[in-house]
């Protein structure tokens, strides 16, 4: 399957949750892919498993962030690999068949990475200033980084009604 194919069934927008909260994710889209990321806490495997029947449930996707074993355990839609994961061994397992791998980067080195460990969506960010972080890359720059014909580009970070306006991507 070649990626401009894969690229057609990927989801469009993904909600990042830190715990599962059903009435939550009932308010939003069905649409829109679920990526649970709590670096607070260990993975909770009664958690993952309310979240996945949710997701099946509303047909949406369901990602997995930093915990590869557990999200193929649970035969989640994929596994998201956060721009501080430089581990390279992910293409060594054994993948599911339609098992996505996703990632975030900040820099084009990162993109590089990601690509390395099998990524077929990459969120790049911050595009705008937020608070969390000094230095973000702007339209033109994430512009000029996702030219990248291999893997879809997403812009994350300080998207908001009023920069969307300002903006055309």
């Amino acid at each position: 399957i070649n990626n401009t194919f894969m690229h057609k069934y990927l989801p469009k927008i993904y909600y990042f949750i830190k715990e599962f909260d059903s009435q939550e994710l009932q308010k939003i889209k069905k649409s829109i892919a679920i990526i649970y990321r709590n670096y607070e806490k260990k993975v909770d495997e009664k958690s993952i498993v309310a979240i996945k029947q949710h997701c099946k449930k509303y047909k949406r996707k369901f990602y997995l962030a930093n915990n590869l074993k557990f999200a193929i355990k649970h035969k989640l839609d994929g596994l998201y690999i956060p721009a501080f994961n430089k581990k390279l061994n992910i293409k060594n397992y054994n993948l599911p068949l339609n098992f996505g791998i996703i990632g975030s980067a900040h820099n084009e080195i990162d993109i590089k990475i990601k690509e390395k460990q099998g990524c077929t969506v990459i969120f790049l960010a911050p595009i705008f200033k937020v608070s969390k972080k000094k230095n973000y890359l702007n339209i033109h720059r994430f512009n000029s980084l996702s030219k990248n014909e291999d893997v879809k580009i997403i812009a994350l970070g300080g998207i908001n009604q009023k920069m969307l306006k300002k903006s055309i991507f």
